[in-house]
């Protein structure tokens, strides 16, 4: 399984594949029309009530993962579906932080690969 992720304000790429936007709300000052995603999955993002309290604050991340990761494991529809369009080839999860590091679109892929090995 490949799965990558990128901002969507980033340009999109022949290498990207499948692209999924991951967040709960749709990202400020990008239009759909010029937004370019096949789909938009936001039953995969954090609660609003997680993603408020995590507020991309680099001291929370670890707890912020743990945390989501229980999210997950309750999502019994998102999470089958992105793990089936993994499998029948490359996606690219798409999200809209500033933090290309920290942010729900990369717990979301280590989480998604966790599953996809056991």
């Amino acid at each position: 399984m490949h799965i990558s992720i990128k901002r969507i304000y980033d340009p999109q790429d022949t290498g990207d594949g499948y692209r999924v936007l991951v967040d709960r709300l749709w990202p400020r000052g990008i239009s759909k029309e010029k937004a370019s995603w096949d789909e938009w999955e936001k039953n995969v993002a954090p609660t609003t009530r997680l993603r408020r309290w995590f507020d991309h604050d680099d001291a929370k991340w670890d707890t912020f993962r743990q945390k989501y990761f229980e999210e997950l494991d309750d999502n019994k529809e998102g999470v089958p579906h992105l793990l089936q369009l993994a499998r029948k080839g490359k996606i690219t999860l798409l999200y809209s932080a500033r933090n290309t590091e920290h942010n729900e679109a990369a717990a979301l892929r280590d989480y998604l690969m966790q599953q996809s090995s056991s």
